[in-house]
């Protein structure tokens, strides 16, 4: 029988769940990890003058300067520090080179690596190193910080660490924008759509107007916030109908009609293939030896699709299609999401079966989209293109295959679980704790809050803002401290006691970003055990967990079938996939069974499930063009419970379990 092995992609860094090899005693973080503000020492109105001060200076318009700066950063600076598509500041200007767009080169380091979740495809091959990239440096649009820089003849460092020259340079530039677009400085903000559209730094017509409808958007309905330094910044609301027109100077690219890539209106969104090609082995191929994924027909093949899951790359964008290109590299994504700007790549019709997150089962049943990012580099921040590309994408897809638009169904990489003891402990933890759930599910129409409430079904929420917990690398250096999207858990009531462990992970530094075995992730759904005082204990991974929760402040309430093992059980086992029965398998085709993860729940713990569903595998063991000659779905009778059990997804079976409470209306957002 043919077996999975690892893909090792040189040039990034771990998504694997690495975990420091010797045990260590658990560190309490500090206060400020639990989502306590740290004191503001600002003026909190200085950061508003300052729009004012270089709108004025610039003849822009404050208003097109706050939501130019809403929409590339919500106002956030991050220290300085450039994001994952080389942008620094609030107005995210960018200087793009090799070294900051991709990371360190760390040819040499195993840590990051690609899981397929094929069980009968071995892993092939290598992919380029890092220096690699089929990028092109010499786009202007890769380097409006040295442009910006230089009409304010200042060094570059001076608008990357100062938020006011930061602001001015954006000023600067837009100033110049309006020339080339208008001619002429604008009458009115309704001649700012073609330098907003420049701004935005895409070459595409649809990635450039989707950037400046939705700063028009911005300006129509205002905005205000509080940011992470405790500045204060308000837009209040103005109605204005730009004059699109005004994008015509720039003769941007345009797909033609034969762009085949299933995304919504209005994205710049293209179609390049990933390979689906028999690997060479010395002379000869197989059949069973390709990638990167495997042809199917869904839903049509009576195979449902029904989760999103989220990753980032770990490797820059175009690199990221190269190596999904390439057929020795045994995994692949559907879409490939660039930061700067929002530019999708579709790779893989969402019909076929992508190798993307590392278990068979939800492979069969998932759309796979990649954003471009590294996970550990927190303060390498997510942009705001990326988000809002990402959810248009997102509400279109969930909208094509009923999905609902819930955390259940809309999933990271890091919730899917192994499908195996071992393979749960190796599992990837990518797009990790700097990914802003709360704000994303918000721009998907379908923020945390408006779910519906279940009494002790609470939903981890904490203020994104605010929540800056202590964290260090997988080889142990500081991150800087930065917003988080996670409450850490505790073994008993109190700061001083030492973080839970998770079975999976039992040598992992308590603080190692990559230990998810220790934190509840925003939207993520526990059923509660107990409350006491300012904390809050949830049933998490067959243990009580505790984490601070003052008045409720890092939660909101959730829903769910509420279940428990059978009475009478003593223990039951969790699965990481829901196979069917053996019998269900025809002639043919292998029985798959399933191994059982290294947890057990025992009588009292209380888990949320998200839905019950019947045993199901997919069985494409060929390349083929033609799936439904070679490809079954094989249906079982068994049924399960697919449950939120610690910081990933797991199942047990339904014979095994008693409901405890079951809504008889399970609530869905509208989409």
């Amino acid at each position: 029988m043919k077996k999975s092995k690892w893909l090792k992609v040189a040039g990034s860094l771990s998504l694997t769940g690495f975990l420091l090899g010797s045990a260590m005693t658990p560190l309490s973080p500090s206060l400020s990890s639990q989502g306590i503000a740290r004191a503001a020492t600002v003026d909190s109105s200085e950061l508003q003058k300052a729009f004012r001060q270089a709108a004025q200076e610039f003849d822009v318009p404050v208003e097109i300067l706050l939501a130019v700066g809403y929409n590339m950063s919500l106002w956030e600076h991050h220290g300085g520090k450039p994001s994952a598509s080389g942008g620094y500041g609030l107005m995210h200007l960018t200087d793009v080179n090799v070294d900051n767009l991709e990371g360190p080169d760390t040819s040499d380091n195993p840590l990051h690596m690609f899981l397929s979740g094929k069980e009968d495809a071995p892993m092939q091959g290598v992919v380029p190193t890092g220096k690699q990239a089929d990028i092109s440096l010499s786009d202007p649009s890769l380097h409006t910080l040295t442009a910006a820089a230089d009409l304010l003849s200042l060094p570059s460092g001076d608008l990357k660490k100062d938020q006011k020259q930061n602001i001015r340079g954006a000023a600067a530039l837009l100033a110049k924008y309006a020339d080339q677009t208008v001619g002429k400085k604008p009458k009115g903000l309704d001649d700012w759509y073609g330098a907003v559209a420049k701004y935005s730094g895409s070459s595409d017509e649809a990635g450039a107007r989707d950037f400046a409808d939705r700063v028009y958007e911005t300006i129509n309905n205002g905005a205000a916030k509080q940011t992470e330094d405790g500045s204060s910044i308000h837009l209040a609301p103005k109605q204005i109908t730009p004059d699109k027109e005004t994008i015509n100077p720039l003769h941007l690219k345009s797909d033609g009609e034969e762009n085949k890539a299933d995304c919504p209106k209005g994205l710049a969104c293209h179609y390049v293939p990933a390979a689906y090609k028999k690997i060479n082995h010395d002379g000869t191929f197989y059949e069973w030896s390709y990638g990167n994924y495997d042809k199917a027909n869904r839903p049509h093949d009576n195979q449902e699709i029904k989760y999103i899951v989220l990753h980032d790359t770990e490797i820059s964008y175009d690199l990221t299609k190269t190596v999904f290109q390439r057929e020795t590299t045994q995994a692949s994504a559907h879409y490939v999401i660039r930061s700067s700007d929002g530019d999708i790549t579709q790779m893989i019709d969402n019909k076929d079966v992508a190798w993307h997150a590392g278990n068979w089962y939800f492979n069969s049943k998932s759309i796979g989209i990649e954003h471009e990012g590294i996970a550990i580099e927190g303060a390498d921040w997510y942009n705001e293109q990326l988000y809002h590309a990402s959810a248009r994408l997102v509400k279109h897809l969930a909208r094509e295959y009923n999905i609902p638009l819930d955390r259940d169904h809309i999933i990271a990489h890091d919730e899917v679980p192994g499908t195996s003891a071992a393979r749960q402990s190796t599992m990837h933890w990518d797009p990790g704790p700097f990914w802003d759930w709360a704000h994303y599910m918000k721009i998907l129409g379908a923020p945390l809050e408006s779910g519906k409430k279940q009494k002790d079904v609470v939903q981890i929420n904490p203020n994104f803002n605010k929540n800056m917990p202590d964290l260090q690398t997988p080889t142990g250096e500081p991150v800087p401290k930065q917003s988080a999207n996670f409450v850490y858990l505790y073994s008993a009531p109190s700061f001083d006691a030492p973080l839970i462990k998770d079975a999976a992970l039992p040598n992992a530094h308590p603080l190692d970003a990559s230990n998810w075995g220790n934190k509840a992730v925003t939207g993520q759904t526990f059923y509660k055990a107990e409350d006491q005082g300012d904390w809050t204990a949830i049933w998490y991974g067959a243990q009580k967990a505790w984490f601070y929760n003052p008045k409720g402040k890092n939660t909101t309430k959730g829903s769910g079938i509420v279940i428990t093992p059978k009475e009478g059980k003593t223990e039951i086992p969790v699965y990481g996939l829901a196979y069917p029965e053996a019998e269900a398998f025809p002639d043919g085709i292998p029985v798959r069974g399933m191994d059982v993860l290294q947890y057990t729940l025992t009588p009292g713990q209380k888990y949320v499930a998200t839905e019950k569903v019947k045993g199901s595998y997919y069985s494409a063991p060929v390349y083929t063009y033609n799936p439904e000659t070679t490809h079954k779905i094989v249906w079982g009778d068994d049924e399960f419970y697919l449950i939120h059990l610690n910081h990933r997804l797991a199942f047990v079976r339904a014979e095994d379990v008693d409901v405890v409470e079951n809504p008889k209306h399970q609530h869905h957002h509208k989409r």
